[in-house]
């Protein structure tokens, strides 16, 4: 399969089915980072990643991990700290923050694939309805959350931080629970990871994941 160049003047994906195997679902290159090409990607199964530096890549693996809400898995640690010292959630209390906070370089890692074009790019999506943050404070203080796209019924996870134990699972639990006013269909949480996987997230083929897209992200 060939790496598809975008035209920068045209929003218009390539068929994803057309993703490279190796690496798993890089499918085009180039555009820009403009709320009409993010959400035309969105809806068709796609997402940009790439480090500073990099022209912008286009993905959509096969498989695609997700988490459908009714499946979370709820572990005795994390249902005591529920139950017995609950964090505040709050919904689009600080965007900013969140993006600002998921941007931190991490442990184990030299940088962030935030960056600030990308930054910008979330913040409109956030200001015309589509992003949001889920948000887990304590004692007047932000602990931890994540943020997304919301199209439909599907989340579009992107990323999450944390900084009390426990505080961005609060937030995940919140999701699945009606944050945004209705429990989502489907969770996107695009590559697996034993972070997700533990929390109840599970690989899919990438057609079963674009059935549930023309079904629910309306």
């Amino acid at each position: 399969m060939p790496l598809y160049q975008l035209d920068p003047k045209r929003t218009e994906f390539p068929n994803p089915r057309e993703a490279l195997s190796e690496p798993n679902g890089l499918l085009a290159i180039g555009g820009d980072l403009s709320p009409v090409r993010l959400l035309n990607a969105y809806r068709h199964g796609i997402f940009p990643w790439f480090s500073p530096g990099d022209p912008i890549l286009w993905w959509s693996p096969d498989p695609r991990t997700v988490l459908f809400p009714d499946e979370i898995i709820i572990h005795r640690s994390l249902r005591k700290t529920l139950k017995n010292h609950p964090f505040e959630i709050h919904v689009n209390r600080d965007f900013q923050a969140v993006l600002t906070a998921c941007a931190a370089p991490r442990e184990h890692q030299s940088g962030t694939w935030i960056t600030d074009d990308m930054q910008y790019a979330y913040q409109r999506l956030h200001s015309m309805g589509y992003a949001h943050s889920i948000e887990s404070w304590r004692d007047g203080t932000l602990a931890g959350g994540l943020y997304g796209v919301k199209i439909g019924r599907i989340f579009f996870g992107e990323s999450m931080f944390t900084r009390v134990s426990d505080a961005s699972k609060a937030a995940l639990v919140a999701l699945c629970q009606g944050a945004l006013g209705s429990t989502p269909a489907v969770i996107d949480c695009q590559f697996s990871t034993n972070h997700l996987l533990s929390l109840g997230a599970k690989p899919i083929s990438r057609e079963a994941f674009l059935a549930l897209l023309a079904k629910h992200a309306y």
